[in-house]
């Protein structure tokens, strides 16, 4: 018997040693945990901001391949060209603002329907890699035109959905992976252009090298199941799912009391902000899609084409550039950055027309500095309206203030179309 009581008492002994081992353990995982979750998160938000918006980047930078290499249009394309010859300036037959358009409503549509639907994250995301694997594959197979426009609008919806579902998904996790999410997006536009550049110079031709784009979608859905660890607190919670609505729980309360009333009062204030952010969307996206082919330099080394790709990635270094500098510089005075992104439109127009510029790379510099002023008019709009807003009103004036760049946006992906077809029908100015 007291062998036995012996051996019960080293059982018992062994077994307290083993459960204070384990708390230890479980108190090292615990401390070390929340910091691990932290940056495995960032890194997991910042590949899905390079992942959602590579598709809208690219359908931009190949806007004026894609118009000028379906079979369908080749003869509307030759007739183009023979007007150009005696114009004596190199224009496609469809402006890239067409592609804007495609591009950018899409969008506008879905974000301003997916708030109010309940669907859960993994279905959402499910659908977004769809539509972004098949605006790639629709672009690189496309026979005319029109099929090109339906690969667009994928890529847009596509783009809509997921900055609406992993910007509500991002309240499960700590707020500094908002900041990962947006530097990707700004990464997107450098590597999206930047690759795009790159592949179609070293002799890839551009619907290939759209289809190599493939694996973007991939990496997405990849990211989202994979790489992302839900912080503990959350994925222990009784009667957690996976439900997210697409708005977060803070959202609703606003908008529970916030009647319409409210909200369209709350508009009229926030046009302090809508309206000079919109002001540079407009001038900045009327020089990409309506100049950026007119500014051509025949005797500058690369191709009309390839012109056109690096502007577009001068561009994004610039828009990504600025777009990191908060920590920086803050800047209040927005009205100004629209002031002098239309002195830029204007520089840029009248280049356009009369070519008094002699090199591209006074034009590269203004590229540049126009991504500069889009990317700080974003950045400290949103700043400023999170932190002058009233606590509860701030989730609605996040969301109705960024209608007012995707609307300017459209704007001028419309006015583009009529700008490219005047200045491409006024003779070339004298060599």
């Amino acid at each position: 018997m007291e062998d036995g009581r012996s051996e019960e008492d080293v059982v018992a002994l062994k077994e307290d040693e083993d459960n204070v081992q384990m708390e230890d353990r479980e108190i090292s995982r615990v401390e070390l945990s929340p910091a691990a979750e932290k940056r495995r998160n960032m890194v997991g938000f910042w590949l899905l901001g390079l992942f959602n918006n590579f598709a809208y980047v690219i359908m931009l930078s190949a806007a004026h391949d894609l118009l000028k290499q379906s079979p369908a249009d080749v003869k509307s394309i030759s007739s183009a060209n023979a007007e150009d010859q005696q114009s004596g300036r190199d224009c496609n037959p469809v402006s890239t603002g067409a592609i804007l358009i495609a591009d950018i409503l899409p969008a506008v549509i879905i974000k301003a329907i997916a708030p109010f639907l309940h669907v859960s994250a993994q279905t959402r995301v499910i659908v977004v890699t769809v539509l972004s694997g098949g605006s790639f594959l629709i672009v690189s197979f496309s026979t005319s035109n029109i099929i090109t426009y339906i690969g667009v609008v994928c890529a847009s919806l596509s783009s809509g959905l997921g900055e609406v579902t992993f910007l509500s998904h991002s309240h499960l996790f700590n707020p500094m992976v908002l900041s990962s999410w947006s530097s990707g997006t700004g990464g997107a536009g450098v590597f999206g252009a930047g690759s795009y550049a790159f592949l179609t110079t070293i002799g890839i031709s551009p619907k290939t090298t759209v289809l190599m784009m493939i694996c973007v979608p991939v990496g997405m859905i990849l990211t989202f199941c994979w790489m992302l660890e839900t912080p503990s607190q959350s994925a222990s919670s009784p009667g957690a799912d996976d439900s997210v609505p697409l708005i977060p729980r803070e959202t609703e309360d606003v908008q529970v009391h916030m009647d319409f009333t409210e909200k369209l009062q709350s508009v009229g204030g926030l046009l302090k902000y809508m309206v000079p952010l919109g002001s540079v969307y407009f001038f900045e996206y009327l020089i990409n899609q309506g100049l950026f082919e007119l500014l051509y330099f025949p005797k500058s080394g690369l191709t009309h084409s390839q012109q056109y790709r690096w502007y577009q990635l001068v561009y994004q270094l610039g828009v990504l550039l600025s777009r990191s500098s908060l920590h920086f510089i803050k800047i209040n005075n927005i009205k100004l950055l629209a002031v002098f992104q239309g002195i830029n439109f204007v520089l840029c127009l009248f280049q356009s027309i009369y070519w008094t510029v002699p090199s591209i790379a006074v034009i590269f510099i203004m590229i540049f500095w126009e991504g500069l002023l889009g990317g700080a008019a974003y950045v400290n709009t949103f700043y400023r309206i999170s932190t002058e807003s009233e606590p509860r009103k701030k989730e609605f004036s996040l969301g109705i203030s960024s209608v007012a760049d995707s609307l300017a946006i459209g704007i001028a992906g419309g006015t583009s179309i009529l700008l490219h077809h005047v200045i491409c029908g006024l003779p070339a100015p004298p060599s």
